[in-house]
């Protein structure tokens, strides 16, 4: 991941979390408290690898977007109540969702949002108060939105 001219480019570290299928990851953003490992871990149970838990770093590699942990809680994600959990963990994923926490969804169909990450723009979901939101999550990174 390196910058014109042989340059070291710096992540973007944002407080998140992170998982993936296939290679497809969602970004979780929210403000502490707000239920970012909570996710993680529910839809980790439903077949998604840890990319990252609270911080996530990010970089741009054209058009894509790229997640990673940072070294020292690479592996690791936090169970409240439980503990600091050891998990498999993928090296990186690109990505291909947004979550945010912070913004409640009020529309039963929802128009097309994005998040713009580093100049590149991401499909955005924000948080639905339903038992069934992780496997919407789940299905969006296996097939995407229908339009």
């Amino acid at each position: 991941m390196s910058a014109g001219r042989g340059e070291e480019r710096r992540p973007l570290v944002l407080h998140a979390s992170c998982v993936a299928l296939s290679g497809r990851a969602v970004l979780i953003l929210g403000a502490a408290g707000s239920g970012k490992s909570a996710l993680a871990l529910q839809l980790m149970a439903l077949g998604c690898d840890l990319v990252s838990d609270d911080r996530t770093a990010v970089v741009a590699e054209g058009a894509k977007l790229i997640a990673a942990a940072p070294a020292r809680i690479r592996g690791l994600i936090e169970a409240r109540g439980v503990g600091i959990l050891a998990a498999d963990a993928v090296a990186a994923a690109r990505l291909a969702l947004v979550v945010d926490l912070d913004q409640a969804e009020t529309d039963r169909l929802p128009p097309l949002r994005r998040h713009v990450l580093l100049g590149v723009a991401l499909p955005l979901l924000h948080r639905i108060e339903s038992a069934h939101f992780s496997a919407a999550i789940l299905q969006y990174l296996k097939a995407g939105r229908a339009e």
